[in-house]
């Protein structure tokens, strides 16, 4: 068993794991699903080989075993959502790991509408946002069964539950617009309007004679000549 203070590992890893079209393969499904890092993709890889381990011997089982777990397995998957509820086990082969992803409750709560984004779920879900049947559930990697999608909402302790919260989403998929005051821009005072001069002024004062300048010189002579007088 080992020790219990040194947990084994719950996922495989891949044979060739620096294979250039599966690292980008895998960034694509780590942005897409918002996954914290490769672990969890690992663990819903491992989860997926396991369920496809099971069908494979089922298929090459005797007709008494397929008999007795055939339905009991395939039931399980239907109630989990994986698989619909006519499915055979021949349709077990052909799933792949992005139909394990779309149970994730991280996943159900974005698609549901009760988040903007994918990793924005996973926040509500982390910080106990969420709720199942009135029981929080923090896990974002949790599988939603069937029967527990229709459920899932706003724990009623959330601040969330209030519409007008800035974190929710508005109807539409857009966010609460938010009311800004902008300051008042400064007007420059306008100019005062310049009075109208009527025709008849204007030809007064062009009729009118300019007034002579005297200078200064020719006042100075003139004075003198006026005192001896």
């Amino acid at each position: 068993m080992g020790d219990p203070r040194k947990p084994r590992k719950t996922y495989q890893t891949p044979r060739h794991p620096w294979r250039k079209e599966q690292l980008e393969a895998e960034l694509h499904l780590l942005g897409e699903y918002g996954l914290r890092n490769k672990r969890e993709l690992r663990r819903h890889e491992t989860m997926l080989s396991k369920i496809r381990g099971i069908a494979r011997t089922l298929l090459g089982g005797s007709e008494d075993q397929k008999s007795q777990i055939e339905s009991q397995y395939l039931k399980r998957l239907a109630r989990l959502g994986i698989l619909p509820e006519s499915a055979s086990v021949d349709n077990i082969l052909d799933l792949n790991v992005k139909d394990l992803m779309e149970r994730r409750l991280q996943t159900i709560v974005f698609r549901s509408g009760l988040a903007r984004s994918i990793h924005q779920a996973r926040q509500f879900v982390s910080h106990g946002h969420i709720s199942i049947a009135n029981e929080i559930v923090s896990v974002p990697s949790y599988i939603v069964k069937r029967d527990e999608e229709s459920r899932i909402a706003f724990d009623q302790r959330s601040p969330l539950t209030n519409a007008q919260h800035p974190a929710r989403a508005a109807p539409g998929g857009k966010r609460l617009a938010r009311v800004i005051e902008e300051a008042p821009v400064a007007v420059a005072p306008a100019m005062p309007a310049l009075p109208v001069v009527s025709p008849e002024i204007k030809e007064e004062v062009a009729a009118e004679q300019p007034l002579e300048l005297v200078e200064p010189e020719e006042e100075l002579a003139a004075e003198p000549e006026a005192e001896k007088k």
